[in-house]
């Protein structure tokens, strides 16, 4: 099970298997902005947040953020504003 505000498994899976040229243009674009979205959570939500399935199939999709700070946190600690 994904987590909250995620793309679900079972919803990346269907979207993989079925070739572009199968889908509509508006098909095509839920699934870019879909898959973007998800990509932007993934980098946001630090690694120590994220449950032990949605690690695996952030790693299965390539959608792994090896770090323990979000986005925000490098954002802050590059301001000098954060806790490092």
């Amino acid at each position: 099970m994904s987590d909250t505000g995620r793309q679900s498994f079972t919803d990346k899976a269907g979207s993989a298997m079925k070739p572009d040229s199968q889908k509509g243009l508006f098909e095509q674009a839920g699934d870019h902005i879909k898959g973007t979205t998800d990509s932007m959570a993934s980098t946001l939500q630090p690694q120590g947040e994220k449950s032990t399935t949605q690690k695996m199939g952030d790693t299965f999709s390539s959608n792994s953020n090896e770090n323990q700070d979000s986005l925000l946190d490098k954002t802050k600690n590059a301001m000098g504003l954060g806790n490092k």
